[in-house]
């Protein structure tokens, strides 16, 4: 069975996890994670974690939280990811600020995760706050994950948001103003969001809402609607005479543009 976790087949090692996790065994617990740490393919990364949350807790944690002090960024990734997986709000404590502010996005990326997950409910204020000194990093699919961290934690991140909204730093301002939005409307698009948040920090706040109620107010002169053509039953005077009044409505539109 250990060869086969780390077969040259992802298929078979896919299998082996699945074997291992369905007859549970201690005698695989260091296996299950050193291959955690070198595992190249997701979906095997993922039946891994599931072996190691079959194993009793208070076998798997301990070696489990080895882990996160890894040099291996796979490994400590994939050992947060475990102990979201596991569930255990006593390990709370092991989700420390270096594993937040990681150097290696993916690392940070399920650190805010499993921290919004693990969280007591007393230190939830504590967590939005080092959250958001996060707020501008990364691309889009870094900023998208910690966004949603933000939002699962709920209304308690408001304060927040709205202090780092008026950063003089556009990328953090702007993260902030988008995912206020997402808070807001969860069901709002992220890529839009940002590009609207994008917008008001370059506009400026007041200016963007005049910008905005101004463009909401305007309406197409008649001179650029599409005139309205007279059918067959409408024609009462004699063409030379609608002629003339057609000519003089124009005349008189063209003064008005």
């Amino acid at each position: 069975m250990t060869d086969a976790l780390g077969a040259d087949d992802s298929s078979v090692r896919l299998r082996a996890a699945l074997a291992v996790g369905s007859n549970p065994d201690p005698l695989f617990l260091e296996t299950l994670v050193e291959r955690c740490a070198v595992e190249p393919d997701f979906f095997v990364r993922d039946m891994l974690s599931w072996a190691l949350t079959r194993l009793p807790p208070e076998i798997s944690l301990p070696r489990i939280r080895q882990e996160l002090d890894s040099e291996r960024p796979q490994a400590r990734s994939q050992a947060l990811h475990t102990l979201s997986k596991i569930g255990n709000t006593g390990t709370w404590a092991w989700i420390t600020r270096d594993l937040l502010r990681d150097a290696d996005d993916e690392v940070a990326r399920t650190g805010w995760r499993v921290a919004v997950v693990l969280v007591p409910e007393n230190e939830e204020k504590d967590l939005a706050a080092e959250l958001v000194l996060q707020l501008g990093r990364g691309d889009r699919d870094v900023q998208l994950s910690l966004s949603r961290a933000l939002v699962d934690l709920g209304d308690v991140i408001g304060p927040s948001l709205e202090r780092a909204a008026a950063s003089t730093a556009p990328a953090v301002a702007a993260h902030a103003r988008a995912t206020e939005l997402l808070r807001q409307n969860p069901e709002t698009d992220f890529d839009a969001a940002l590009d609207e948040a994008k917008r008001v920090v370059a506009l400026g706040p007041e200016r963007a809402a005049a910008v905005a109620a101004a463009s909401a107010r305007t309406e197409p002169p008649e001179c650029a609607r599409p005139a309205k053509t007279a059918g067959p039953a409408d024609t009462t005077e004699p063409v030379e005479a609608a002629k003339t009044v057609e000519a003089q409505g124009a005349e008189a539109e063209g003064a008005a543009c």
